[in-house]
C-alpha cells in the first residue's frame, strides 16, 4: 500500500483510480463494505483502489476540543486499513483553504486534476464542500461532464442499526464493550508505542507498560480487564486502566497503564496494540498510595478472575 501525503505537481494516477472519501475511523463492518465495493470495480475497471483521508478529521478542525472523541489515530487507522484491498491512501490536511472550497472547486481540482478519477464510492450520508453543499446529486451531475461515474453505497445495517463511528462511540461511552466488538468485527483497541513511565507501578508492585494517548480524548475510560500483541507473536493477558490517574498526575493527559501478568520483558519503544474485553471500573481518586495498591490487588483478581486465571 503506498501512502500519499499531499498533492503535487504530478498527478500520482495516470490511468486514473477507483476512490473512495472518508474518515474511516474504527475502520468498522460499514466501512469494510465500501471497500469491498471499491475493490470490486477496482478489478472490473482494472485500476487502482483509492482512499482520501483528511487530517486533521473535519469535525477536529470546526470544534477543536469539543470534537468527537477518536476510535483510532491516524497511524492506527493506516495499520488497519493495510489489511484490506486498498493500493493508495491520499492524506489530505484539513484547513481553511479546504472548508472554504465550493463543491464544483473541490470536484475539478481535486477529484480531476490531482486524482484523475475513473470512479467514486460514497457512503450514503456524504457531503463536502463549503456549507456541506455537495452531495450525490451533485457529483453524478459533474461526473457526467467531467467523465467520472459515481456510485452511492448502502447502509450496513447490524440487527437494524445503521453501524457508524458515531453508534461505536455511543456504546463505549456506555461501556457496553460487547456491542462494540459486534459492530467494529473485532475488539476495541489501542494501539501506541511503550514510552518510560515513574515507575510507580513497579514500587507498588504492578509494573506497567505505559502508552501516551496523543489524542484530546478517548471513548473509553476506566479499569478494563485487557490483552496485549505486538510481543513475540503472542497474546498477553492482563489489567490496564485509561485516564488521568487523579491520585497520582492530578493533570489531564490521558495514558494508558497496562499490567500484564507473569510478564518481565523489556518492551519500552514497542509498539503494541491493546485489545479491551471487559470493563472493571471506574477510575477513581484515592487517598493514599496505600489505598491504589490496595485497589490495584481487587483489580487484578477480577480481570483474572474474566479470563479463569487460577490465583493462589
Amino acid at each position: 500500500m503506498r501512502l500519499i501525503r499531499g498533492f503535487s505537481d504530478r498527478q500520482p494516477f495516470s490511468k486514473g483510480c477507483v476512490l473512495t472519501i472518508g474518515n474511516f475511523d474504527g475502520v468498522h463492518l460499514g466501512h469494510r463494505a465500501v471497500i469491498q465495493t471499491l475493490a470490486e470495480r477496482a478489478k472490473e475497471l482494472n485500476l487502482s483502489t483509492t482512499i482520501m483521508l483528511f487530517e486533521p478529521q473535519p469535525l477536529e478542525y470546526f470544534l477543536a476540543d469539543n470534537a468527537p472523541s477518536r476510535l483510532m489515530r491516524l497511524r492506527e487507522k493506516i495499520l488497519a486499513l493495510n489489511e484490506l484491498p486498498i493500493d493508495n491512501i491520499v492524506i489530505v490536511r484539513f484547513n481553511r483553504m479546504l472548508a472554504n472550497f465550493e463543491p464544483e472547486e473541490f470536484i475539478q481540482n481535486i477529484l480531476v486534476s490531482k486524482l484523475n478519477v475513473k470512479h467514486l464510492v460514497i457512503g450514503d450520508d456524504f457531503h463536502f464542500g463549503k456549507a456541506r453543499r455537495g452531495n450525490f446529486n451533485l457529483l453524478k451531475e459533474q461526473g457526467e461532464l467531467l467523465g467520472f461515474s459515481v456510485e452511492k453505497s448502502t447502509s450496513y445495517l447490524l440487527s437494524d442499526l445503521r453501524v457508524s463511528s458515531t453508534l461505536i462511540r455511543d456504546v463505549l461511552n456506555e461501556d457496553n464493550l460487547t456491542e462494540a466488538r459486534r459492530l467494529l468485527g473485532q475488539d476495541y483497541s489501542i494501539c501506541g508505542r511503550v514510552a518510560q513511565g515513574d515507575k510507580l507501578g513497579r514500587t507498588l508492585g504492578f509494573p506497567t507498560a505505559n502508552i501516551k494517548m496523543l489524542r484530546r480524548n478517548t471513548p473509553i475510560r476506566g479499569v478494563f480487564a485487557v490483552t496485549m500483541t505486538g510481543i513475540d507473536n503472542r497474546e498477553f493477558q492482563g489489567v490496564a486502566n485509561v485516564g488521568i490517574r487523579p491520585t497520582i498526575e492530578g493533570n489531564h493527559k490521558v495514558i494508558l497503564e497496562t499490567h500484564l501478568f507473569n510478564f518481565d520483558q523489556d518492551i519500552y519503544g514497542r509498539y503494541v496494540s491493546v485489545q479491551f474485553k471487559q470493563k472493571l471500573r471506574h477510575e477513581m481518586r484515592f487517598n493514599s498510595l496505600e489505598q491504589l495498591q490496595a485497589q490495584i490487588r481487587l483489580d487484578v483478581i477480577a480481570a483474572k478472575d474474566f479470563f479463569n486465571i487460577r490465583t493462589c
